[in-house]
């Protein structure tokens, strides 16, 4: 039983990096945290706690912190209270009371008086900017500092030197006053902030598109008479009644009827599937045209639509490896620009004389710096890169995988079910004697030990049996992972599997070895079956062999091609017989291939070509788990095994190998997005900031070139959206 639990908070009042850095602080400090990653550009912070802790101590924690959450222990999830004003209706009134203390800079003549300076400009300082200083106070009482410290004490030195000008000149005279820099810098960084966060929703459209797939009620047929019932009254066994048009309630299987099913939203996949009985259909997604019947096989937290939102969330608010290098440099910022602001007064002061010209400067340089462009850096473009993908059907599970993906060098694959369709025919079957009768009693034990099993050659097998024919019965069944599997069928132990597993019981296979040699230079795969003891006997005895065929999958060859292309070297990893491996790797252009291994070997050769470079690992059996988690990233096809999909750090949902193309590059163009914003959002600083410290910017220039740089990163991450897939550009 699980001793911990997750759980994600929505946080409102996170400004920048240094804001998110406090709230992590906050819940690091309790006990019973276990883990906490905080995102900025989500606004939400993901916990793995103690399952004993209250949610209310968590949320005293945030509260303490500065902030607040619409979490509850008694609701899941609370609605934010409604205002009585929107953000925008704020920035409009803002800019509404800001505009006539900025006429004098068109004519010096239409100064306004002192007196109507300062009614304008306070209900902006201390109404509008009454978020700044309740945000700066809480980090002024952490220890810390944050963007609206900075623009609190710019714009109330710049607000406080305009109250002393005007109440210390003769007769209230106006003069200079420097109402409009402060009334300006608030407008323009409650402007910034607010387009900030409409770009970020943009970033997050992903997982409302996914959300949104859910119908709200569902078809329910109990004893012939059909029900209207709440998704959340279903429960697996339901039979749902699903007409034309109509979105799938739950997962489930067909029961009766056929039809086609859209599920682009949730694959990528542009062309209806055609959906017959006993075929398994996906909750979210759109019954095309035909009347089905389906029984309801995963309800809630456990569905395809869940699980991949989840994915989805979790790889959004994870954090980047160069994210924590982010955070170690918005750590000391705050603390380094009141340094500088601090110097800037001085100097000013001693060498021009003129303390009024000395502060306004240090306003300039508060208020130009921002730590906001720099912790939106990574956070945004990782999510607009998670969410480009999962459109196209690639479920990216954590940040890192993303990163580290744009850096692959080699592409290890699995044979089948990766770069094959994955489901073989039986071609032929032999039996050593070569009579007729003991052809079918070769094929009818075969089927037999093979019963129940999901690996694809048994299906294959099972499939080939005639339904009406004798049925045996084998009990002790034991798989041999990359080998085969023994059985007893009427008190004889049987093996069926391939070479290896013949050579651990010392089975001779001359009589079928040149039948055996004809199939696999065909690049089939061979199976044997023999006699390993008995009740009466402990002699070995070969049987017969089975000769299966899997076909290529039509878009393998351009994948490969498409890797070459990046300069990314392929290799093949199977437990295949050589010849059958050797097969597939010509036709397909591989440049490597490893036949006959064991799962442990798999990981093996992982291992070794790790230690050259980057390495993804593609896979989809349980057999290719070890190698999976060995590969510096590794790749489920989203047919294959949840072990796979477990182990893997990337999911492509369809099997085509093209998405693996696509993968690399949305990881590369998303860490080039990185790349930039980190650029400009450093060199943003390292400009500015001097400048300002020389003179040379005016504090509302610096206000809106500081709301200018949050903008500008969260929309060079947006033109991620403008990517187009692989199969979409052929």
């Amino acid at each position: 039983m699980s001793t911990t639990k997750k759980f994600v908070l929505p946080i409102q009042g996170m400004h920048c990096a240094s804001c998110a850095g406090r709230v992590e602080r906050a819940l690091n400090a309790l006990p019973e945290v276990q883990s906490v990653s905080v995102n900025l550009a989500s606004e939400s912070a993901h916990l793995v706690v103690d399952i004993n802790l209250p949610l209310s101590q968590v949320v005293t924690a945030i509260e303490r912190a500065g902030y607040t959450t619409t979490m509850s222990e008694e609701a899941e999830e609370i609605p934010p209270k409604r205002q009585h004003i929107s953000e925008l209706e704020k920035i409009l009134i803002s800019a509404a009371l800001t505009i006539p203390l900025l006429i004098p800079m068109l004519n010096h003549a239409w100064m306004l008086p002192g007196w109507v300076q300062l009614l304008l400009a306070t209900p902006v300082q201390f109404w509008i900017g009454a978020d700044f200083y309740r945000s700066a106070w809480f980090s002024m009482r952490a220890r810390t500092g944050n963007m609206d410290l900075l623009v609190t004490i710019g714009t109330s030195a710049a607000y406080g030197l305009s109250v002393y000008q005007w109440l210390s000149s003769s007769n209230h005279a106006s003069g200079h006053l420097y109402f409009e820099a402060a009334a300006v810098v608030i407008t323009l960084v409650r402007l910034g902030k607010w387009l900030e966060s409409k770009a970020k929703r943009q970033t997050n459209e992903a997982i409302r598109a996914l959300q949104t797939l859910r119908p709200d009620t569902a078809h329910v047929r109990v004893q012939g008479v059909e029900h209207t019932v709440a998704i959340s009254k279903l429960n697996i066994g339901d039979e749902m009644v699903i007409r034309p048009g109509e979105r799938i309630p739950m997962d489930g299987q067909i029961l009766e009827g056929h039809t086609h099913v859209d599920e682009s939203m949730l694959t990528g996949e542009n062309l209806p599937l055609s959906k017959i009985a006993g075929d398994a259909i996906i909750g979210g997604s759109i019954n095309v045209d035909g009347f089905i019947i389906a029984n309801t096989t995963a309800i809630g937290s456990e569905t395809t639509l869940s699980r991949i939102i989840r994915a989805v969330e979790n790889a959004q608010a994870a954090k980047a490896p160069v994210q924590r290098l982010v955070d170690q440099v918005c750590a000391y910022f705050v603390p380094t620009i009141l340094v500088i602001a601090l110097i800037t007064l001085v100097s000013w002061w001693l060498a021009a004389g003129d303390w009024q010209l000395a502060l306004m400067n240090s306003v300039a340089v508060l208020v130009i710096a921002c730590p906001c462009a720099l912790g939106l850096a990574t956070p945004t473009a990782i999510m607009a890169g998670t969410g480009i993908a999962a459109k196209h059907g690639i479920l990216i599970k954590d940040a890192e995988s993303l990163e580290l993906l744009h850096d692959v060098n080699v592409v290890a694959f699995d044979k089948t079910g990766t770069l094959t369709v994955g489901h073989p025919r039986l071609l032929d079957y032999v039996a050593r004697s070569g009579d007729p009768g003991d052809r079918q009693e070769l094929l009818a034990l075969a089927a037999a030990i093979q019963s129940g099993s999901e690996h694809p050659l048994a299906k294959a097998t099972l499939n080939a049996v005639n339904p009406h024919g004798g049925k045996m019965t084998a009990t002790d069944i034991r798989a041999i992972p990359g080998r085969g599997v023994t059985a007893s069928v009427d008190g004889q132990l049987l093996a069926l599997g391939n070479d290896a597993l013949m050579n651990q019981f010392d089975v001779t296979l001359d009589e079928l070895r040149e039948v055996a040699m004809q199939h696999t230079s065909n690049g089939e795969t061979v199976s044997w079956l023999a006699h390993v003891s008995s009740d009466m006997s402990p002699d070995k005895k070969l049987i017969g062999l089975f000769a299966y065929g899997d076909s290529i999958k039509a878009e393998s060859k351009a994948a490969i091609e498409k890797l070459h292309l990046l300069n990314i070297k392929t290799e093949m990893l199977t437990g295949d017989n050589r010849h059958s491996a050797k097969h597939i790797a010509t036709a397909l252009g591989i440049d490597t291939f490893h036949a006959e291994l064991m799962p442990e070997e798999k990981a093996k050769i992982i291992t070794q070509l790790r230690a050259a470079g980057k390495v993804a690992m593609v896979g989809d059996g349980i057999n290719d788990a070890p190698a999976l988690a060995a590969a510096d990233i590794g790749i489920a096809m989203g047919n294959g095994t949840d072990v796979a999909m477990h182990t893997a750090g990337i999911t492509l949902m369809r099997g085509d190998p093209r998405l693996l193309v696509d993968a690399i590059e949305i990881s590369r163009r998303t860490y080039s997005k990185i790349r930039q914003n980190l650029f400009w959002a450093f060199i943003f600083n390292l400009i500015g900031v001097p400048l300002a410290a020389f003179g040379l910017l005016n504090p509302m220039i610096a206000g809106g070139a500081m709301a200018f740089s949050s903008v500008a990163v969260v929309s060079n991450a947006l033109l991620l959206k403008r990517w187009k897939a692989v199969a979409v550009r052929e």
